[in-house]
């Protein structure tokens, strides 16, 4: 079951992950809040939309916009709708 793992701490895990040009993207339910706090950065994906990132910190040390996930995403990507994707040293075990 893939997981998301940084400093330590699982910041998620599902065998329901949607797999978008390499990247594992966690359904919502299967994310540790907890470990994540918004950020002010966004990006634009001509076919996804605007990507909204959020940092991951985990006892006391913060890896900033290492998550990002798409609230309102374009219909070609509707399936991804909130689901949490990691990059910036977050290791994703398959």
């Amino acid at each position: 079951m893939p997981k998301a793992i940084w400093n330590g701490a699982v910041l998620a895990e599902s065998d329901r992950c949607e797999i978008i040009e390499g990247n594992c993207y966690f359904p919502p339910d299967a994310v540790v809040r907890q470990y994540l706090r918004d950020s002010a950065t966004h990006t634009t994906c001509p076919w996804k939309g605007t990507a909204s990132y959020l940092d991951v910190v985990v006892n006391g040390e913060t890896n900033k916009d290492a998550a990002w996930y798409y609230p309102d995403p374009k219909e070609a990507a509707a399936q991804i709708k909130n689901h949490v994707a990691f990059w910036r040293g977050v290791q994703v075990e398959p």
